[in-house]
């Protein structure tokens, strides 16, 4: 069930702001991007990760949201309470596997276009420029984490 409100939300008003500046310096570090693009990355993670939390439909990051995801899982201790408190439960990072039809194609950018409807459904602010998915590439990254694809 997704939860409807009549508010916009963002991403970072679910975390204290010590804890977004650190995930925004560890994508800024990981993915060698700039601040203001490494701000939009966890906001746009932290918008997905409260709409995993009141929905039971699958989502799946956009290649560009999968490295804030990363950034999050990284601090233990303060994902795992995130979840709690945000979904009653732990929101797994489930890898996709490479020869799953979904992590390609318009399977892949399916799920991306569901998940944005869904963010934007559970009242949060979508950036759309960072859910833009090229629906021709597999969604699989190098460290193997679904929607973020393997450049050849």
């Amino acid at each position: 069930m997704t939860a409807v409100t009549s508010e916009v939300a963002i991403g970072r008003a679910l975390v204290p702001a010590s804890l977004f500046d650190k995930l925004v310096a560890r994508v800024v570090t990981e993915e060698g991007v700039s601040d203001e693009y490494a701000v939009r990355v966890v906001d746009q993670t932290l918008a997905f990760l409260g709409t995993s939390a009141v929905t039971d439909m699958p989502l799946s990051p956009s290649d560009a949201v999968d490295p804030g995801w990363h950034a999050f899982v990284l601090h233990t201790r303060e994902y795992a309470a995130f979840c709690e408190l945000t979904a009653g439960r732990f929101l797994h990072h489930v890898p996709t596997e490479e020869d799953d039809p979904r992590s390609r194609g318009v399977a892949a950018r399916s799920a991306i276009v569901r998940t944005v409807e869904e963010i934007r459904r559970a009242g949060f602010v979508v950036d759309d420029e960072l859910w833009e998915s090229a629906p021709d590439r597999c969604s699989q990254c190098h460290s193997g984490c679904t929607d973020s694809p393997r450049l050849a």
